[in-house]
């Protein structure tokens, strides 16, 4: 596949958005091809994840959690599934399966980390993005508690208890 298919959906990627140009044909270059066939088990959930799989073209199926009556949540071109796996030690959070003939490309933690070596301005680009999103996730957990709280909801997971909100008596 000729190198601009490749780079496209990266392109589309959140998480490449602001990269140079040559930064991505990069990570493109050095990204593992991978295709799957209807069916094909593309990530299993546990597994530990040794990279990110970029769907560069293909729908697949994201399964539903067990246990839960969700329906499969699809995964279109330009999906980034195991993100994580990317930067840090990882185990892919989900099993996602190929509806279709899908390709992928595999970015390696151990690739994009000697890249970054390279280029410090990646790690520095990742860092941003991360920092972003564990930003964006902490808000949203607080609006969460304030939601709970507001309903009387208890805060503490089932059997722990809450903090006491005024000191205990001596006995």
């Amino acid at each position: 596949m000729p190198i601009d298919k490749l780079v496209a959906p990266l392109l589309r990627a959140p998480l490449f958005a602001g990269l140079k140009p040559l930064q991505i044909i990069e990570i493109a270059r050095q990204a593992e091809r991978h295709r799957f066939r209807p069916g094909e088990i593309i990530t299993r959930a546990g597994e530990p994840a040794h990279g990110a799989f970029l769907v560069a073209a293909g729908m697949a199926d994201r399964l539903a959690e067990p246990g839960t009556s969700d329906m499969p949540d699809v995964v279109q071109p330009g999906s980034l599934i195991g993100e994580l796996a990317m930067l840090v030690e990882h185990r892919y959070g989900s099993t996602v399966i190929a509806r279709e003939r899908v390709l992928c490309l595999k970015i390696l933690r151990s690739t994009l980390l000697a890249q970054m070596q390279d280029d410090i301005s990646l790690a520095h680009h990742f860092h941003r993005h991360i920092a972003e999103r564990l930003s964006q996730v902490a808000s949203e957990l607080r609006r969460i508690d304030d939601a709970l709280a507001a309903c009387g909801a208890p805060l503490s997971p089932p059997g722990i208890e809450a903090p006491a909100t005024e000191p205990a008596q001596p006995a």
